[in-house]
């Protein structure tokens, strides 16, 4: 994907025509819901579909952990411990690892990206348009997530935005180590 800039906003430009936005997702735990919410939550996710009539997408980035403090806790804390205490703890740092490496243990980002693309020719300002475009856009999808429990970050950061993309274009990088 080429970009062309990052505005002040976090809105990215793609090119002169297309704009998108990227949201942070907190998500809630469905499992831990009774079935009254989780029926409610459905309900809220259907509406949120009727609602937004706009193009986005919903990205999930997993992130495989770093234990290395962990370990070194653990390591650290069993050193006073008896013989079979260390053993059992060597133990766990041996099968933590094992899952780690098989890529079970990872965090997960999640993400919304919503896209802006004018399609004709006439506007002069297209920039103004995408940007109030996408917040508006910004608004609904964070009012409906809302009401299933989710909360929705908007990004402004150049920064925070850059480290995103790169971690996105770059993930094969970190799924092969």
């Amino acid at each position: 994907m080429n970009i062309s800039r990052i505005l002040n906003n976090g809105i990215i430009e793609i090119n002169k025509k297309k704009y998108i936005k990227i949201l942070k997702v907190k998500p809630i735990n469905f499992n831990l819901k009774s079935n009254l919410e989780k029926e409610a939550i459905l309900n809220s996710y259907r509406i949120l579909f009727k609602t937004c009539d706009f193009d986005f997408q919903i990205l999930i980035q997993s992130n495989k952990e770093d234990l290395t403090k962990h370990f070194s806790e653990i390591e650290k804390n069993s050193k006073a411990e008896e013989k079979n205490i260390q053993e059992i703890s060597k133990k766990y740092i041996e099968f933590i690892r094992k899952l780690n490496n098989e890529k079970k243990s990872s965090s997960k980002n999640y993400y919304i990206i919503i896209k802006y693309e004018e399609k004709s020719e006439e506007k002069d300002d297209i920039e103004t348009y995408a940007v109030e475009n996408l917040n508006n856009n910004y608004f609904k999808l964070k009012e409906c997530l809302s009401r299933c429990g989710n909360i929705i970050q908007d990004i402004p950061s150049k920064d925070e935005n850059i480290d995103i993309l790169f971690s996105f274009f770059n993930s094969r990088i970190y799924f092969n180590n």
